[in-house]
């Protein structure tokens, strides 16, 4: 048996939602593909400012459960229109990416420009998967910078202690600064 899974409905009211959510049931069910009721949940954006409290989602006769947040292709996506979890996902992602290579990337004989290309290429993409779509606060650029450097320090082999900058580690392997790489995207 065929599940459909991971769809989003958007519309600007309940009923134009309700009214896609009948259409896009018929369409899979006609096509061989099965529902599942139990595991339907909405979200509620209110961006206009006015939480309109009225109202419900339903397929025949049954109401989907609202909720304040769910996950949809990786990202975490909220009513509150923020982003704090969705970083705190992300650097979660790089990290458990840095695992993963960690044995190249945490190789003495392995040239340093090698280990910054393989960073480049595998840890920084899953660090800023969605991140085009981020209403960004500097807070948040800052906790992903930590992040990063703190990957970048224990790449290169040194810690905060050796007191040598940023900059200058960055320029060892040659990985441009977190945020002017989320400025590009």
């Amino acid at each position: 048996m065929l599940f459909a899974d991971d769809i989003i409905l958007i519309d600007v009211t309940r009923e134009g939602v309700n009214d896609k959510l009948e259409r896009w049931r018929h369409t899979l069910e006609s096509r061989g593909f099965r529902v599942s009721r139990s595991k339907m949940e909405y979200l509620h954006c209110c961006f206009n400012g006015r939480e309109d409290g009225r109202g419900k989602v339903a397929v025949e006769g049954m109401t989907i459960p609202k909720v304040e947040k769910f996950k949809y292709l990786g990202l975490i996506i909220q009513q509150k229109r923020d982003i704090d979890e969705d970083i705190n996902q992300r650097i979660k992602a790089g990290w458990i990416k840095w695992k993963y290579a960690s044995g190249v990337l945490c190789d003495k004989r392995m040239p340093v420009g090698l280990k910054g290309k393989a960073y480049r290429m595998v840890i920084r993409p899953a660090v800023l998967y969605g991140a085009k779509c981020w209403p960004i606060k500097k807070a948040h650029v800052q906790k992903l910078m930590v992040a990063e450097m703190r990957m970048i320090r224990w790449i290169c082999g040194y810690t905060r202690m050796d007191k040598i900058s940023n900059g200058v580690i960055r320029d060892l392997i040659k990985v441009a600064a977190i945020e002017v790489k989320m400025r590009e995207t």
